[in-house]
């Protein structure tokens, strides 16, 4: 896995903060925490956009944070846990880390510094 994917992987966990912070932030300090996640958040994505295919990054960025969503949902906000609910996102995230395996980095040499 090289710094481009765990960039992705970064993202998708600030992808959660600011997920949870636009349903909670009550107060400035939760809006700007709010934001500085969806920055950083797009920031990573876009840089690791650049050397990986644009698809495969969206699709595991948006697979990864949907699954954090969905756990953080049930483990610190009270949703009811559902078994299906449960299944159907390991699906997701079995598509997601699938779609990763088959696709290549096509990294150009020197096009990481």
């Amino acid at each position: 896995m090289n710094t481009n994917w765990i960039n992705v992987v970064i993202a998708a966990v600030f992808e959660v903060f600011w997920v949870i912070g636009l349903k909670h932030a009550d107060d400035f300090w939760t809006w700007t925490g709010t934001v500085i996640s969806i920055v950083v958040s797009f920031y990573l994505m876009i840089m690791a956009g650049r050397t990986l295919p644009v698809g495969t990054v969206y699709a595991v960025f948006v697979g990864l944070g949907t699954a954090g969503t969905v756990f953080s949902d049930i483990v610190f906000f009270g949703e009811p846990f559902k078994v299906t609910k449960v299944i159907l996102t390991l699906v997701l995230l079995a598509g997601v880390i699938g779609l990763k395996f088959v696709t290549k980095d096509n990294v150009q040499e020197g096009a990481e510094s």
